[in-house]
C-alpha cells in the first residue's frame, strides 16, 4: 500500500472591492507613493469597509469561491481550520461560524493563530490530519481584516496591511504529491517587537487603554525586518538542503507578502531566477494569514502537476518556517 500524502486539490480567494492606494494614504498620513513603494513594494491594498463584517466574511467568500470552482459538496468536508490574527470575536470560534455558513455541517473546526505564519502552520496541521488517514477533506482558510486593528495615523503600520481571504482544500494523494517536508520554528523574543499591547488577559480593555490607542498593531520595524530577512531565508534554504534541492529544482517560491525586500533576500539566498518568485504584494499589501492562499489563487493557472513549490513565511511572536510541496493538479 502506497503512503498517503496530503495534497492541495483546490484553492479559492476573495478580496474586498475598495482599493486604498498610496496616494489616498498620503492624504491621511505623512507619506507618498515613492516612499512606500521603494521600501515595501506596495502600491495598493484592499479594505473591507463594512463595519458589520469581519474576517469570517472574507473567509466565507474565499471558501465559497473554492467550493464553486471545485464543485465540492460542503457536507463532505471533515474539518475547517481558520488561520487568522483578527477573529470576529475574542472567544466564539470564527472557524465554527464559517463552517456553518458554508454548509460544512459535518465538519469540526477551530481557529489557528500564528500571526503571519498562520496559514503555513495550518498547512502542517491539515496535512497531518490527512496523512493519518482519519479525514479525507480538510479545508484550510487564511483570512484577516487587518484594517480593524490598524491606526491610520501610524505610518509604520498603515502603509503595510490590507484585508483579504484565501482557502485551500487538502485531500489524500497516492502519487507522492502534496506536502513533502516542513521546517517550522518560533521564538518568544518577538513578542516585544510586533504586537497589540491591550485587549488580552495581561492588559484588558479599559477607558485608559482606549485613550492611549493600545488596541492597534505596533511594531519596531527595523528589528522585525532584520529577523524576517534572516529567518525566512534560513528556513527556505534549510528545507532545500535537506531535500537535496537546488534553485533549478524549485519551480515556484510562495513567500509571505510582507515586504518586497524580504522576498528578494529570500529568493537570492535560494539562488532562484526571479521568474520563479511569485508576488502580488503591490496589489494587496500584507494580508497576514491570507497572503499565501491569495498567491496560490492568483497564480493557480501557471502551476502544473508535479511542480515543486517552496512556501516561506514569517510572523509576529516570532513565528516562521518553510514547507516543500509538490503540486497535485493542472488547472
Amino acid at each position: 500500500m502506497s503512503k498517503i500524502t496530503a495534497a492541495i486539490t483546490a484553492v479559492g480567494a476573495y478580496v474586498p472591492d475598495y482599493v486604498l492606494t498610496n496616494d489616498i494614504l498620503a492624504t491621511m498620513v505623512d507619506t507618498n507613493d515613492e516612499w512606500i513603494t521603494s521600501r515595501t513594494g506596495i502600491k495598493e491594498r484592499r479594505i473591507l469597509k463594512d463595519k458589520d463584517k469581519g474576517s469570517s466574511f472574507l473567509g466565507i467568500k474565499a471558501a465559497e469561491d473554492l467550493i464553486a470552482k471545485k464543485n465540492v459538496d460542503p457536507k463532505e468536508i471533515d474539518m475547517v481550520i481558520f488561520a487568522t490574527a483578527t477573529p470576529d470575536l475574542p472567544v466564539a470560534s470564527t472557524a465554527a461560524y464559517t463552517a456553518s455558513q458554508i454548509g460544512a455541517v459535518n465538519a469540526f473546526s477551530y481557529d489557528l493563530q500564528a500571526a503571519c505564519s498562520g496559514f503555513l502552520y495550518g498547512m502542517s496541521t491539515a496535512a497531518s490530519y490527512i496523512e493519518s488517514g482519519r479525514y479525507k477533506k480538510v479545508l484550510l482558510i487564511g483570512a484577516d481584516k487587518m484594517s480593524s486593528i490598524i491606526d491610520y495615523k501610524d505610518r509604520t503600520t498603515c502603509i503595510i496591511f490590507g484585508d483579504g481571504g484565501g482557502a485551500a482544500l487538502f485531500e489524500p494523494n497516492n502519487e507522492g504529491l502534496g506536502l513533502q517536508d516542513e521546517y517550522l520554528r518560533s521564538d518568544g523574543i518577538g513578542r516585544e517587537f510586533l504586537r497589540i499591547e491591550a485587549g488580552g488577559s495581561i492588559l484588558p480593555t479599559s477607558e485608559e487603554t482606549l485613550a492611549k490607542k493600545l488596541h492597534f498593531v505596533r511594531q519596531d520595524g527595523k528589528t522585525v525586518f532584520k529577523y524576517a530577512v534572516s529567518n525566512m531565508a534560513d528556513a527556505s534554504t534549510k528545507i532545500m538542503e535537506r531535500n537535496n534541492l537546488t534553485g533549478d529544482d524549485v519551480d515556484w517560491l510562495i513567500a509571505h507578502q510582507a515586504n518586497k525586500r524580504i522576498i528578494d533576500a529570500t529568493s537570492n539566498r535560494m539562488n532562484l531566477d526571479q521568474s520563479k518568485v511569485l508576488m502580488n504584494i503591490e496589489r494587496y499589501g500584507n494580508t497576514t494569514s491570507a497572503t499565501l492562499p491569495l498567491l496560490l489563487s492568483d497564480y493557480e493557472k501557471q502551476f502544473k502537476k508535479g511542480d515543486t513549490l517552496i512556501f516561506a513565511s514569517f510572523g509576529g511572536g516570532f513565528t516562521w518556517g518553510s514547507i516543500y510541496l509538490k503540486w497535485a493538479y493542472n488547472s
